[in-house]
């Protein structure tokens, strides 16, 4: 059966997740990371597509970008087809590096806009690998923090304006924003390729997990016992984080957090 063709956004700007296979690494040191950075900077600046964010995670990367003067999957297939044959060359590898397909969602309000630069920039903050999102060096946070990127390729300047036109304020404005504790459900919010499951559906694959505990004791254990639990939880192919706080009976921040 054929694939669904993309739906192209209005505006041109897209949300994209690319993945490991099997969700396997991409990045095995700092020089991985800086020979993608250079290859989406080398087809950015070739088709003019523009990037608005981006994080580059060990097995996963996500991008916010504007299409540029082609088509922007085949742009993202020749920035992954680039960047796979460098990597099996230094790794002396074969075979898929990244799924077959890369994810991505229209991106078509300014609201939502901002709602995904913030989302992308919390990715290592909520994987728990730093205590504040600019401690993170693989993401665009540290240059909207500073105001100015030396990529050419990233348009600081055009969310930034979003928060006012004079530069210091905006700043201060984005970073209040940027580090704003929410329950942004973006395109990664389920936790792996395959389809939702239903409610229904989630409940049965919960309670598996549970074992002896039952749905409704999860939000009164103490933090040391429900907080593993939930981390648990929150691997189930296709379960959301949102519907693991509504049957849960818990918050999104709670989920988010744990």
């Amino acid at each position: 059966m054929p694939r669904e063709a993309r739906k192209r956004s209005k505006t041109l700007i897209y949300h994209v997740i690319f993945r490991g296979a099997n969700r396997q690494e991409i990045f095995h040191d700092d020089h991985d990371r800086i020979r993608f950075l250079k290859t989406l900077e080398k087809y950015s600046l070739l088709y003019d597509m523009k990037c608005y964010a981006w994080c580059l995670m060990n097995n996963h990367i996500h991008l916010l970008l504007k299409e540029g003067n082609e088509e922007i999957s085949l742009t993202l297939k020749r920035i992954a087809i680039s960047f796979v044959q460098t990597y099996h060359f230094k790794y002396r590898t074969s075979g898929h590096l990244f799924e077959d397909r890369f994810k991505s969602e229209n991106v078509e309000t300014v609201k939502y806009l901002l709602t995904v630069v913030r989302y992308i920039h919390q990715n290592p903050l909520k994987a728990r690998m730093v205590r504040f999102v600019d401690d993170w060096p693989w993401s665009s946070c540290v240059e909207y923090y500073r105001g100015y990127s030396e990529m050419k390729w990233l348009d600081c300047a055009y969310i930034l304006n979003f928060f006012g036109h004079d530069q210091r304020l905006a700043i201060g404005y984005f970073k209040e924003f940027n580090e704003r504790i929410t329950d942004d459900d973006c395109l990664e919010a389920v936790n792996d390729e395959n389809k939702r499951v239903t409610d229904e559906e989630a409940r049965e694959l919960i309670k598996s997990r549970l074992g002896v505990v039952e749905i409704a004791q999860v939000k009164s254990l103490p933090k040391e016992r429900r907080d593993p639990l939930i981390r648990e939880l929150k691997r189930i192919t296709g379960v959301t984080q949102r519907q693991l706080a509504r049957i849960l009976g818990v918050s999104q921040t709670l989920i988010f957090r744990a």
